[in-house]
């Protein structure tokens, strides 16, 4: 996608940004958004040359020598011609590829749900599933067509419409993307790329006959066979060649999209749906369907490429069950939603690094909140001194805290041998050889 720097505005803002700069589909802009083209824009170079060079071949060598042929101001005539032909078919190619084939502009959002689809079964504090139907019927003049739900531009196509999968867009009555112009084919290019291929076609046929008419000049001045006339001519020879296997393309393709506008279908549902065997809703009758396609009005684009939008701001936390989404929820430094062991996971290097060996069995002091008012203020006051200590490394504690070294002080080794003897009289399990109370049951 062709992303250019945000522009300088004269009010010193440049927050805002273009259409075209924010553009989600792969089509290419030049101009500032004024020209659209498809992704492949570069085979358009292509098509330019292809038409370009031999008309260029026979104004040289071909049409120059005829105007010496033929008096008063035919001669002059064939080059002019030829010149204008080609002129005339460059710009119906530019506009077949440079502008909007009728592109529908994206959904920022996917629409409202008629209904509920799937599990309504949610349970309590969860929001059902909302499920957008992927076909829905609609009338369009009495008659009932079926559109299917786009989940890349988030809304249902219209009738005749397809998403293109090259320009990454939902095109109108969609044709086909042509390579050789680089563009989508649609609503709005159609009748340009017919008279864009129609005139290649004629080009071709004006190039090829009077190649043949130099020829034939040849042989009556020199009164020569054609196969010699041929030789003092190798210009004509390859001209004919080439223009002769252009004219089974281009011609071909021309009467193939004369049958297309003639029974009012697209190169799309021709192959698709096969009309043929069926009745064709969009058949109008072959005069009719001629109009609809030459005559009829082009509608405007729904894309205004140059408009200027406002940069989105960051999305706010999403509310879950009446609540807020934190952006870092489900991740594993969430101490509540994962639980205890992650903090334990976490310092895991930790330990191995700094800790001493009668720490090494990964053993933990468990001390419940209620026990904590049985600390005295000393003790408390020794256990915050230690956290303070400079050089201590910092860890976090099953408690969530960060505290200093895993040395206890006499009083907290005093309270731990207190509480294990408890345990001993009561029943209880002995504390570990380590000093470290691996469970603790208050008496």
């Amino acid at each position: 996608m062709y992303v250019v720097p945000p522009p300088q505005r004269s009010d010193g803002s440049n927050g805002d940004l273009r259409v075209y700069q924010t553009w989600k589909g792969s089509n290419i802009f030049f101009l500032q958004g004024r020209f659209v083209f498809g992704p492949d824009v570069r085979s358009l170079a292509l098509t330019i040359c292809l038409i370009a060079i031999p008309v260029t071949i026979f104004c040289i060598f071909v049409a120059r020598k005829l105007m010496d042929d033929f008096s008063d101001s035919w001669g002059v005539s064939i080059v002019i011609v030829a010149v204008v032909f080609t002129i005339y078919d460059l710009i119906l190619l530019l506009l077949t590829s440079g502008r909007d084939p009728g592109i529908i502009p994206r959904n920022a959002h996917p629409p409202e749900p008629d209904g509920l689809d799937g599990n309504m079964d949610a349970g309590a504090g969860q929001t059902p599933q909302l499920r957008l139907p992927r076909i829905k019927e609609v009338e369009v003049n009495g008659i009932t067509f079926k559109v299917k739900y786009c989940d890349t531009c988030m809304l249902y196509r219209p009738p005749r419409c397809s998403h293109c999968s090259i320009c990454n867009n939902c095109v109108e009555r969609f044709d086909h993307h042509c390579p050789w112009v680089g563009q989508c084919i649609g609503l709005r290019n159609y009748r340009f790329f017919f008279m864009f291929v129609f005139s290649t076609t004629l080009l071709c046929i004006f190039v090829f006959a009077f190649c043949w008419v130099y020829i034939r000049k040849i042989m009556e001045s020199e009164h020569t066979t054609i196969w010699k006339a041929m030789l003092k001519t190798p210009a004509s020879i390859v001209l004919i060649i080439y223009t002769f296997i252009s004219m089974w393309f281009v011609g071909g393709l021309t009467a193939f999209h004369l049958y297309l506008i003639s029974t009012n279908q697209t190169t799309y549902e021709n192959f698709r749906y096969r009309y043929d065997r069926r009745s064709n809703p969009h058949n109008k009758g072959v005069i009719n369907n001629f109009k609809e396609t030459f005559c009829s009005a082009i509608p405007a684009s729904k894309n205004d490429f140059r408009a200027m939008i406002q940069r989105e701001p960051p999305l706010p936390p999403r509310s879950v069950a009446g609540g807020f989404m934190s952006p870092n929820m489900g991740k594993a430094n969430d101490d509540i939603e994962m639980g205890r062991k992650a903090v334990w996971a976490d310092m895991g290097p930790a330990m191995s690094e700094h800790g001493d060996g009668k720490n090494g069995n990964n053993e933990r002091l468990h001390v419940k909140d209620g026990e904590l008012g049985e600390l005295s203020p000393d003790i408390r006051t020794t256990v915050d001194e230690q956290s303070d200590r400079p050089g201590m490394h910092p860890r976090r504690s099953s408690w969530g805290r960060k505290s200093g070294s895993w040395d206890m002080s006499p009083e907290v080794m005093a309270l731990a041998a207190r509480v294990g003897e408890q345990n001993q009289n009561g029943g209880g399990g002995s504390s570990s050889g380590s000093g470290l109370v691996n469970e603790n049951r208050p008496t």
